[in-house]
């Protein structure tokens, strides 16, 4: 699988409260509802999403889904929990969440979308964040912790994707 990304400073806006929002997009080589099962499987995190430690669904839709699931992240020498609300409105195309709780964020909200490629197999994937911390940091810092959890979370789907089905 090859797989690129992209990071466009005309995706990055800040708003008011001084929420930062990242858009980031990469194409592999799967459909849409391969991308879609994989993302969706939230337990399964940890085998393949470097920084999350554990992750626990604690409810499910009446579809079976994850509704909502807790999550313990370390990274850079720090560790943090959250917990998020799911909504898989647009499946096999889009599953998006919101923050419900968390110790060091304030805001972690995102989506992930899964749109056909021009070339036949391929699928265009886009990530988006909206966070905001419960520390203040430096911008420069803020900026280096987005970019890395929106890099990281792309690199690390796109690999387990080209490893072939889990287990």
């Amino acid at each position: 699988m090859e797989s690129t990304s992209t990071t466009d400073p005309s995706h990055r806006t800040q708003n008011a409260t001084m929420i930062d929002e990242m858009t980031m997009t990469t194409v592999v080589t799967a459909s849409p509802e391969d991308c879609y099962a994989l993302i969706s499987d939230i337990e399964r995190y940890p085998e393949w999403a470097t920084d999350v430690s554990s992750a626990t669904v604690i409810e499910s839709d009446p579809d079976g889904r994850t509704a909502q699931a807790s999550f313990r992240v370390e990274a850079l020498g720090r560790s943090a929990r959250y917990t998020l609300a799911y909504d898989h409105g647009g499946a096999p195309h889009r599953l998006s969440w919101k923050l419900v709780d968390g110790d060091v964020v304030k805001q972690l909200d995102g989506r992930y979308e899964f749109n056909p490629a021009t070339e036949p197999g391929r699928t265009e994937v886009l990530y988006q964040l909206a966070l905001e911390l419960a520390v203040p940091l430096p911008g420069f810092v803020k900026r280096r912790a987005e970019r890395r959890i929106a890099h990281t979370a792309l690199a690390d789907f796109a690999a387990r994707l080209e490893s072939g089905p889990a287990n």
